[in-house]
């Protein structure tokens, strides 16, 4: 009989946020989506700014992650983020003035400008915005 859920574990550098076993995953990895199923190949990946889907006992559930790392090993997968936020506790208002923050900095450069670092902040605050959309539908 072939196995219907697999062990997922999302971390984040302060806690681990999600330990369980799902019956599906679904994840932006640097080469795009990824949907997870019990028996998939293993796999290493990094993990782009936005959400892990998880679903469980038929429920669904979101985590915002700000990028990572994905490994698939035989009957478990692991998500290690260096944040990862339950998606009903993210703050929009907190999310959208980091957005704006970063297209000001993209659109006005100082003399110590990072342009990596001010993408990465707008990915991060893109990421999240569109999260709290999704769950508002």
């Amino acid at each position: 009989m072939a196995t219907t859920t697999v062990q997922l574990d999302v971390v984040s550098a302060e806690t681990s946020i999600f330990s369980g076993e799902v019956e599906a995953i679904q994840v932006t990895g640097s080469e795009g989506e990824l949907g997870i199923h019990p028996g998939h190949a293993p796999l290493l990946t990094t993990l782009l700014p936005g959400m892990v889907r998880l679903v469980q006992n038929g429920d669904e559930e979101n985590i915002y992650i700000n990028g990572g790392v994905l490994e698939i090993q035989p009957g478990s997968v692991t998500v290690l983020a260096d944040t990862a936020i339950r998606a009903e506790d993210l703050d929009e208002q907190a999310a959208t003035e980091a957005k704006k923050r970063a297209e000001e900095h993209i659109a006005n450069p100082g003399a110590d400008f990072d342009y990596a670092e001010a993408a990465i902040e707008l990915a991060e605050a893109i990421a999240q915005l569109r999260l709290i959309q999704k769950l508002r539908k």
